[in-house]
């Protein structure tokens, strides 16, 4: 089906022809029609034009206003202040166009006009080491941003940089070769636990002897050397350690709900064969030059504390590659290789000036242009109630896999507390007490992530996430469920549009904000802020809790009232669970 033009663009579009109309001497002007408390919309695209065509405004307005023949949208139009019009729709131009919504598998939500290629690079975990709260962000955001461009019709390339390649390898590798059995199991089917223990295990013993060995450490530096140059033996080990620590990524980010497939993990390794030649064509193409034995990109805006230049290293002096060399080749992979027309990178706003020189490298070497560019998502850290970087009693980095299991009890005892207020016979039994655990928890993390700007710090407070009350996903899960509810108590009444039923205040406001799905999918695809949609979100939910207590719905005072009502709360239901999807949270049914 295709898309249904939201009201807003009906009633700009009905704005635009009666501009052009009374006032053919402006053009095509744009009439900047927006929401607005004092009515449905307000149109203030007339003062500019006043100004323009030196009239006045309230005089321009109400011929306007006079241009605009009868019509089934527009209720009323009154010219307010200085040359504003306050618009009001017609309760059937909401009801019918909510109708042609809810006709719609996609909710009327239109596809990007211009799609693309866009390849994001989230969820970086290192390989043979653990994942911690520093991950959260990167993956919670990084997922969402991959379902809401993909909504939005946008080819998306999934890539994974893990840390997969550098020197600590060589002490690994060499005290795996010295210790073979290190990395057995007692079974076959291993669980992440397992395996991420084995690693632990292996790097803290690999460590110790390094530190206290010389002899070991040697042989360890000999071994870099041999995984740099290709050494078969050295490299199947290699992948010992990468396919070990897999089975651990992949049961951590099955805990998040989230799919990570093998095809989409490129890690640091993937690129080698191609750092030589980015170099060379950096070099050659003088857009980096050697600098105290270093092949180094210079920029004018960054400098040092002591006002030198600050330079990209592409190259080091003693001949080896740093993460510029690789993040460039990947750019190279994703733009020639991959086709893409948009590079996005979910990475710590730390890392920014590090990804600015990136980004304006390859532009000077023209891998990047006016057709192909790259966007930081940058976010900011997780912090503990007390306001500081988030720790654990014992000033260690707070384990990923700990912070989820203790969301997911916290959301069991909430769970289980709701449980007991329903009758006997509909309670959850203890499977799914665990399954809405799971679910609830794990939406619990990701919406306290997602519904804050990615670019700002958030405080990790349980409690506040698990709540029934205030901003939080268990929020919006209950409004899903309890509307189910309803749905299934309503017996032989069905959801039907009625758009000749008027509608109350509270009907209108929810019906209106319902309408605005489509064109607040579209502002998030285009600036890749996925905590606009938890806003829009928890907006709906908090209309449609209005809207409960304010209009009876199986006891509305006529049967198209109440099938009507029961419309507005399927298209309701629907638009929370295809939102929720899409930030990557389940909206269960029974809670």
């Amino acid at each position: 089906m295709a898309s249904v033009p939201s009201l807003a663009s009906t009633v700009q579009q009905r704005l635009a022809d009666a501009l052009s109309a009374a006032l053919p001497e402006a053009g095509s002007a744009d009439p900047l029609l927006r929401r607005s408390d004092r009515a449905d919309f307000q149109a203030n695209g007339i003062l500019a034009l006043a100004k323009k065509l030196k009239g006045n405004p309230r005089e321009l307005a109400t011929r306007v206003v006079a241009a605009i023949p009868a019509n089934d949208v527009v209720k009323d139009i009154e010219v307010s202040g200085p040359g504003f019009l306050n618009v009001t729709v017609t309760d059937a131009a909401i009801t019918g166009t909510l109708a042609a919504r809810a006709a719609d598998d996609r909710l009327g939500v239109p596809y990007a006009e211009k799609a693309g290629t866009t390849v994001i690079d989230y969820a970086q975990p290192n390989v043979a080491k653990e994942m911690h709260v520093g991950h959260l962000r990167s993956a919670v955001i990084g997922d969402a941003m991959v379902k809401i461009l993909e909504f939005a019709g946008e080819k998306v390339i999934r890539r994974h940089h893990i840390g997969d390649w550098g020197t600590q390898f060589g002490m690994l590798i060499q005290y795996l070769m010295e210790h073979p059995h290190e990395l057995d199991h007692k079974d076959a089917d291993v669980s992440g636990e397992e395996a991420m223990s084995n690693l632990n295990r292996l790097y803290k013993a690999a460590r110790a002897l390094f530190d206290s060995d010389e002899e070991f450490k040697a042989r360890s530096r000999d071994r870099v050397v041999a995984l740099q140059s290709g050494d078969e033996e050295t490299l199947a080990l290699w992948q010992r350690f990468v396919d070990e620590s897999k089975i651990y990524f992949y049961s951590v980010f099955d805990k998040l709900d989230m799919r990570i497939e093998d095809p989409d993990v490129v890690g640091e390794s993937g690129y080698n064969d191609m750092l030589d030649e980015t170099c060379r064509l950096l070099e050659e193409s003088g857009v980096a030059v050697r600098s105290e034995g270093a092949l180094c990109v210079f920029f004018d805006d960054v400098k040092g504390p002591d006002g030198n230049p600050v330079p990209l290293i592409v190259r080091k002096s003693n001949g080896g590659y740093g993460y510029a060399a690789t993040d460039l080749s990947a750019i190279r992979d994703r733009v020639q290789q991959l086709g893409a027309d948009t590079l996005v990178y979910v990475v710590d706003a730390r890392q920014s000036l590090h990804f600015k020189m990136v980004f304006e490298t390859a532009r000077r070497a023209g891998w990047l242009n006016d057709r192909t560019h790259a966007v930081q998502l940058a976010f900011g850290t997780v912090l503990g109630k007390d306001g500081k970087p988030f720790k654990t009693r014992e000033g260690e980095t707070v384990r990923l896999v700990d912070l989820l299991d203790e969301a997911i009890d916290r959301a069991a005892a909430v769970v289980r507390e709701k449980n007991q207020d329903v009758p006997e016979a509909q309670r959850l039994t203890e499977d799914e007490i665990a399954e809405r655990a799971a679910q609830v928890g794990i939406g619990a993390i990701k919406y306290a992530d997602l519904s804050t700007s990615a670019s700002r710090d958030y405080k990790f407070d349980l409690d506040q996430m698990v709540s029934l009350n205030g901003d939080t996903s268990v929020y919006l899960q209950y409004a899903y469920a309890r509307i189910k509810s309803i749905i299934r108590k309503a017996g032989e009444a069905e959801p039907v549009a009625h758009p000749e039923v008027a509608l109350a205040p509270a009907e209108r406001a929810l019906g209106l904000h319902l309408d605005r799905f489509g064109e607040t999918l579209g502002e998030v695809a285009e600036t890749y802020e996925p905590h606009k949609l938890a806003a829009y979100l928890y907006q709906l939910a908090s209309l449609y809790t209005s809207f409960y207590s304010e209009c009876p719905v199986l006891k509305a005072d006529t049967p198209e009232q109440v099938e009507n009502r029961l419309f507005l709360c399927d298209l309701t239901a629907r638009t929370l669970h295809q939102g929720m999807a899409l930030l990557g949270i389940r909206t269960p049914e029974r809670l």
